[in-house]
């Protein structure tokens, strides 16, 4: 789609203005690390991704979703700290590697984008990182029962959804909050090479190589996270195989010509009112 029609989407959406940072986005200049992805269809997907998060329950008041930049990929674009379903894109900022604001401009950022810098720096393949505070998985972080996918869209979150627990590293009397950069390494370490993580006590974390890819293992946490305490209460459970894991993760490919992720990301889409664009991040 051409970007002149994007943008006027966009506006009509109230999710951008000529005037919005996204145009300092869309200017920057090219950094060490800089590839051919187009700014404009990151911070779209992230400005939709703040409202399809909302909508679908994953995110409330605290939750946070961020991209990497798509020109300087050793920092990250992520908005103030606001409720995600009211994001635009007056709101988006950029942080540096260590999550420093490059540019305030008097907006007062997240207190745990400490742990979106650290993601990315431990993980060159990540594109974007959802935060999320979801009742729905909480109980599953302070059990012994681990989360594992019991059905067909499950096979991304792997064979079981590891937990990361703040007091091991930082003693038990922490606020339990990512609120600086070496309890940010301390959870990405923990991520390792995976797509999610649950947060003892706090929430979780999604992470994929894309913002559209991140949101769906963010959602997909929730299902799954739904479907088998629904399951435990009907008794004995069978849990997807090794095998099936790994055949029902690439059903999610978006390289995979049924585009899965695509299809869903359009259907979101129109669930929360957003514009939709073929191509995107």
């Amino acid at each position: 789609m051409h970007r002149r029609n994007i943008l006027r989407m966009l506006a009509a959406a109230g999710l951008f203005s000529w005037k919005s940072t996204l145009q300092k986005v869309n200017a920057a200049q090219p950094g060490p690390n800089a590839d051919n992805r187009d700014p404009l269809a990151a911070t779209a997907d992230l400005l939709a991704a703040n409202r399809i998060l909302a909508h679908e329950g994953v995110i409330d008041a605290m939750g946070h979703v961020s991209c990497r930049h798509p020109v300087r990929r050793d920092h990250f674009i992520l908005s103030r700290a606001k409720a995600p379903a009211l994001v635009a894109a007056t709101d988006l900022m950029e942080f540096d590697a260590e999550g420093r604001p490059v540019d305030a401009a008097g907006r007062h950022p997240y207190l745990e984008r400490y742990l979106h810098a650290a993601i990315y720096a431990a993980r060159p393949d990540i594109g974007s990182v959802v935060h999320d505070h979801s009742l729905e998985i909480l109980p599953f972080s302070v059990s012994s029962t681990a989360l594992r996918p019991i059905s067909h869209t499950g096979g991304l979150l792997g064979e079981a959804v590891p937990v990361w627990d703040i007091r091991d590293k930082f003693g038990s009397k922490t606020n339990m909050l990512v609120a600086n950069l070496a309890i940010g390494t301390d959870l990405a370490e923990r991520l390792g090479t995976g797509y999610a993580l649950l947060m003892r006590g706090h929430g979780a974390v999604a992470a994929g190589v894309s913002v559209r890819l991140a949101t769906f293992i963010a959602v997909t946490l929730n299902t799954q996270a739904r479907l088998l305490r629904e399951a435990l209460a009907l008794g004995d459970v069978k849990y997807l195989s090794r095998e099936e894991i790994v055949a029902t993760a690439s059903l999610f490919d978006p390289t995979n010509p049924g585009d899965a992720i695509g299809r869903t990301w359009e259907y979101w889409c129109a669930r929360a009112g957003v514009p939709f664009t073929a191509q995107g991040m």
